[in-house]
């Protein structure tokens, strides 16, 4: 089972995104690699959509078909508050199951 965070479709492509523009076949790859969460075009062009639609990415011009994105000021600032608030749930339950590990060892 794969945490709802590591795989939330808006999460994934945001991070994809903020290392420099691709276009969507490209999202879909790094998504792939980076996460092992493989996006759908339904899906990936849904997320794109609503994405652009509250200024979080912009989409660039185009001499192909092919259309970039790339992410806004809006966008990096909505991720690293979405990254930061992850890892402080991350870094929370770490910590409580280390500890509830050591209770359980204690009691064997």
């Amino acid at each position: 089972m794969r945490p709802s965070g590591a795989s939330d479709p808006s999460v994934l492509v945001l991070a994809s995104l903020a290392e420099r523009p691709r276009h969507g076949y490209a999202i879909t790859a790094d998504v792939r690699e980076m996460a092992g969460v493989r996006l759908g075009p339904g899906t990936l062009y849904g997320v794109l959509a609503r994405l652009e639609d509250r200024g979080l990415i912009e989409a660039l011009p185009s001499d192909d078909r092919r259309k970039p994105y790339r992410l806004t000021g809006d966008g990096a600032r909505v991720l690293e508050e979405e990254l930061r608030a992850q890892e402080r749930v991350a870094h929370t339950g770490l910590s409580r199951l280390a500890s509830s590990r050591l209770a359980a060892e204690g009691s064997a």
